[in-house]
Order: C-alpha cells, then sequence, then structure tokens
C-alpha cells in the first residue's frame, strides 16, 4: 500500500520551513482508495519568492487547520504504507519535522519517484515533475500546489510501476529512516538546556568555541544538530565537548547577539562571515515633474539609502508590500534608464498637490525607516516580568538591556547605566530595520 504526497512550504531557513499546504492520496497500485488534502496555516511568514511560485499567500492561510489539527489524519492514512514522492526526502522531512515540533515520531519508508525515473526512464531530458510528466503525456493541473503534484505523482508512480518488469528496482530503491536518537554523551549536554529564546555556544574540548547559534528554542536547536546528517552537524556531534547558552527573551536581540558573537569569535563550523548582510538599498529621487519616487538598487556605490535590503528580491518584496498598504495610490512601473530596476510611484497627474504625494514620502520614511532616529525599541524580556530594551541615537545602535520598571527605559541617564554596549557597523541597524518590517516588537519609544 501506498501513500502518495505532495506538501508545499513556507521556504526559508533548513528544517525551519512549515508545511503550508498538504494532499495525500492512498494507492493500493491501481487505484486511488482513500485521499485527504487541505491548507494548513504554518504560523509563520511564508517566504516571497514560494507565494509566487505557488500562489498561497499568508492571507489563504489565516483560517486554514493548524498542523496538529490535521496530524492525526495524516497519520491515519499513511499508517502502514511507504510514502511515495517527486524528491521524496523533502516531503519526508517536512513531515517529520511538523511531527516532531508536536513530540511524536514520524517515520515511514518511502520511495523516490525521481530516483525510480531516473532508473526505469532513462533517456529523460529532465526528471522535474514538470517536464517528465509533460514528455510522458501525463495531465498536470494545478502546479506547484500540493494535490495537482500529487495526483500527477500518483499517474507517474502508477506508470514506474508498470516499468519495473523485474520487480526489482523499487525494493531497491525503498529507504528507510531509523528515528533520530542523540548520543549519551550527547544527551547530557542537551538536558541542560533551556527551551527558551537566546544564543548557544558549542564548544570543543580545548575550550574554543567551534559553533554559535540564535533560536527561538535552544534546546530544540542544538538537538538538531545532535541529531543532523549534514556535514557541519557531524563535525559538531564528533568535536563538541561543552554547550552554554544565553538566554534574550526577544528574537531580535538572539539576532543582534549571533552576529556580533559570531565576528568576535570567528568559530570554525560558522563558515564564512560575510562583509555586509545587505547588497540593496531603497532610494528616492524626483522627477522633472518633481514627483517623488522609490527605487531599488545596489548599495555599493552610493551609501545614500533609505532602507537596506539582504538582496534585490527582498527589496522588490518590500516594494509590492508597500503598493498593497497603499493601495491604489502606488504602483509599479519600470525605471526608464534602468530596466533591472522597479520604482514604486503616486498613480497621480502632474496637476494633483505635490503635498499628497510627500505626505505618502514621509510615512514611508519614517515608518520604516531607521537612518537618523532616535528610538527605544522595546520587546520581550528572559522572564513574564522583564522587558528588553535597544537604544537608538542618531541612527547608530547604541545597546541593549533588561529592565524591569517603565523608568529604566524612559530616563535615558538611567538606561544608559544599564546598557550592554553594541560597536554598530552599520549591519546592526541593518539587522533591527529588517526585524521590525517583518515581525511586531512590543513598543516602539519615539525620543
Amino acid at each position: 500500500m501506498y501513500a502518495i504526497v505532495d506538501v508545499e512550504t513556507t521556504g526559508g531557513k533548513y528544517n525551519e520551513e512549515g508545511i503550508t499546504e498538504v494532499a495525500i492520496y492512498k494507492f493500493d497500485g491501481h487505484e486511488i482508495i482513500d485521499q485527504f488534502a487541505s491548507l494548513v496555516n504554518p504560523e509563520k511568514e511564508i517566504q516571497p519568492f514560494v507565494v509566487k511560485l505557488t500562489g498561497i499567500n499568508n492571507a489563504m492561510l489565516k483560517r486554514a487547520p493548524k498542523f496538529y489539527e490535521v496530524a492525526k489524519r495524516i497519520i491515519e492514512i499513511t499508517e502502514g504504507t511507504t510514502l511515495v514522492a517527486h524528491n521524496a526526502g523533502f516531503d519526508h522531512r517536512m513531515l517529520r519535522l511538523e511531527f516532531d515540533r508536536l513530540g511524536y515520531e514520524f517515520e515511514r519508508p518511502t520511495l523516490c519517484t525521481v530516483e525510480l525515473a531516473q532508473s526505469l526512464l532513462p533517456d529523460q531530458d529532465s526528471y522535474n515533475l514538470g517536464k517528465l510528466t509533460r514528455s510522458l503525456g501525463i495531465p498536470l493541473t494545478d502546479r506547484h500546489r500540493a494535490t495537482g503534484d500529487a495526483l500527477a505523482t500518483v499517474k507517474l508512480f502508477k506508470l514506474l510501476l508498470q516499468k519495473d518488469i523485474n520487480k526489482d528496482i523499487i525494493s531497491k530503491n525503498l529507504k528507510y529512516f531509523k528515528p533520530l536518537k542523540i548520543e549519551s554523551n550527547l544527551k547530557a549536554l542537551v538536558d541542560q538546556l533551556p527551551a527558551a529564546t537566546g544564543v548557544s555556544y558549542v564548544y570543543d574540548a580545548s575550550g574554543s568555541i567551534i559553533f554559535i547559534s540564535k533560536s527561538k528554542n535552544i534546546k530544540k536547536r542544538v538537538t538538531q544538530l545532535f541529531t543532523g546528517s549534514n556535514k557541519k552537524s557531524k563535525e559538531i556531534q564528533k568535536k563538541v565537548a561543552e554547550v552554554t547558552f544565553e538566554k534574550t527573551g526577544s528574537e531580535m536581540i538572539s539576532i543582534l547577539k549571533e552576529h556580533i558573537e559570531i565576528r568576535k569569535h570567528t568559530p570554525t563550523l560558522n563558515g564564512r562571515i560575510k562583509r555586509n548582510n545587505f547588497s540593496h538599498g531603497l532610494y528616492i529621487y524626483y522627477d522633472t515633474n518633481q514627483t517623488p519616487r522609490f527605487f531599488i538598487k545596489s548599495v555599493v556605490k552610493d551609501p545614500n539609502h533609505i532602507i537596506t535590503f539582504s538582496s534585490s528580491r527582498s527589496g522588490y518584496s518590500f516594494l509590492e508590500k508597500l503598493e498593497k498598504k497603499y493601495g491604489t495610490s502606488v504602483k509599479f512601473r519600470k525605471l526608464p534608464h534602468n530596466d533591472s530596476s522597479l520604482t514604486i510611484h503616486q498613480n497621480t497627474t502632474v496637476t494633483e498637490s505635490l503635498d499628497v504625494l510627500n505626505e505618502t514620502v514621509n510615512d514611508i520614511i519614517t515608518t520604516y525607516s531607521l537612518k537618523g532616529t532616535n528610538k527605544i525599541l522595546v520587546d520581550k524580556g528572559r522572564e513574564a516580568s522583564e522587558r528588553s530594551v535597544i537604544l537608538i541615537e542618531n541612527g547608530k545602535v547604541i545597546g541593549y538591556a533588561f529592565v524591569n520598571l517603565r523608568i529604566q527605559m524612559t530616563d535615558i541617564k538611567m538606561l544608559k547605566n544599564l546598557l550592554t554596549p553594541i560597536e554598530d557597523d552599520g549591519q546592526v541597524l541593518h539587522l533591527i530595520a529588517s526585524y521590525i518590517r517583518h515581525k511586531k516588537i512590543f513598543q516602539v519609544i519615539d525620543l
């Protein structure tokens, strides 16, 4: 018995993704005997490029069931089956990851139709699901949606079963996944870690820091490192002698601390340190009619940016966000002098008051830019009664502190006595601005 599966996800960092849609067809080798399909609320943002690829956006998932609400049905329909998928390693990993978050071990033997097709149909130009099904005359509707891709995989798998004349290729390609287990010495290190937001430090036997990592759940993150099968995880498992941690409460401060600590200690297993966290910026210019226009370009030759982005794609996604926020008053168009850039501009006639245009410009800049500003950013603390505070003066990050009393954050002199100073190299401000563009914090106090 087989369970033909396809999942769509949020995208993002490895093992931090969430499932947004799942489709499962129970297949007895001849016909579909049961099926289940549902959108899933991943409780996290979908990456913009994934929205473009699948058409699934955050608004569509607000009322969708969360994974724990569909978990029982997934277990029932896949019980006693072999999980089949096009790139089965990915789909199986995502299901295991979601179930792991619920504290449940989900293990199914798997078959990958990519590997089977490569063995049974060796002369194909491509084994991409869309191109492969097209070359075989298999209909595929709703590409990059779970139901469409899963149904196409059912038809492809049925063909591959027929092609397997000797009945041995499928058995040779069957994979079993053993439950993830932590060695006893590593388990002892994990047991002393908290399930809290913060930064973890992995040391080797000589006392050197070899890996630093931020996480919303320190214990879970280190467990992933100690059970992972990739090269970095294996190296950590082999070399680790001690793990320490620092709770931050605030995810924003954990991001800052990871950035600062990696540059300070240069751990060998964190890889090459990027010189810059951002490559593109938001700029403004005024055309011959004095109409203000925003556009995205590289920061290399022009430091006078309003906001910074980690990539051009991130910048364009921000423009799309502005377009949605301001409705019909703004729209995209190509820059006439640079067809690789996009701009957002007022959808208005030249005769319309420029005051309206400039009001929108000022609103965008004051809402999203931290350059030259004086602010206190207040967020979660390490305990329920505590708050984390970041002080920004003249667009420079001065430092952070943890406070229990309101006066400790509103009295600047007192706050400065409590601060852990931060040397802002420009990268720190980018990290903070990027964070508050995407996530809500407790409070922003303008000074």
